[in-house]
């Protein structure tokens, strides 16, 4: 059981490569996974699941046995904490199941892709629990009061489909192999981006304290002439005119 980091020069792939428990996640492997995040140092990350799961949330029994309350120095929400902090562009590439924080930390990735056979569920009501990771607050702001209450209260399943009609999901592939051509795609596409510009366009669009459009105009201002005097962004407007 482990998590399989491979860093290349623009994007870091992290794998949870636990396929025989469907990629259920113990305390080990969310530290892991936050020191994953943490470390790395590529402007892009992907996040996917060997074995055709993404990943089918806790592993109870684990859970269980290494109950540590609800504190913030869990490994689990040393692992939210290192998502929600990373500067990378997080995208997630599920093929299979996303069950329980397996749907909930996709909220908090920048794209989605997934396969047909792909489903996010959040079943913690009929666990005997509460939604997670934000899921409460998150939900109802992306989709409205009624359909979050209808995901977070039955719990049912939410096959690939209706996620990506519900804006869950950016887009469905035929297939792991697709999917994996189409995130290449899409990373390489990214990729091609300058690298300052994707880190602060993700700081802005995940911004939580400059909610009024006059607050988050003057962050973007700032930000933007920053850049505009930044060699780089120089070189390159100059390239893209010397073009034209």
């Amino acid at each position: 059981m482990s998590i399989d980091v491979v860093a290349g020069e623009a994007v870091t792939t992290v794998t949870i490569n636990r396929p025989d428990k469907r990629n259920a996640l113990t305390t080990a492997l969310y530290s892991a996974l936050a020191e994953a995040l943490e470390t790395a140092a590529t402007p892009i990350i992907v996040l996917t699941g060997a074995g055709g799961t993404f990943t089918a949330g806790n592993d109870l029994g684990d859970f269980l046995a290494h109950d540590e309350g609800g504190g913030d120095a869990t490994p689990v929400r040393r692992f939210q904490e290192a998502l929600l902090a990373t500067r990378a562009v997080v995208v997630a590439a599920v093929d299979g199941p996303a069950v329980g924080i397996g749907a909930t930390l996709l909220l908090h990735c920048d794209l989605v892709y997934a396969t047909e056979r792909s489903y996010l569920q959040f079943p913690f009501t009929s666990l005997g629990l509460v939604p997670e990771y934000g899921s409460s607050f998150v939900l109802p702001r992306l989709l409205g009061p009624q359909r979050a209450a209808e995901l977070l209260l039955f719990g049912d399943r939410v096959p690939a489909a209706e996620a990506h009609r519900l804006g869950l999901v950016n887009e469905v592939l035929a297939d792991a192999a697709a999917l994996e051509a189409r995130v290449a795609d899409r990373t390489a596409a990214l990729a091609a981006q300058p690298a300052s510009s994707l880190v602060l366009t993700r700081e802005l669009l995940r911004d939580t304290e400059n909610t009024s459009v006059r607050g988050r105009m003057d962050v973007e201002s700032q930000h933007f002439a920053k850049l505009l005097h930044d060699p780089a962004t120089v070189a390159n407007l100059r390239a893209k005119l010397g073009r034209r």
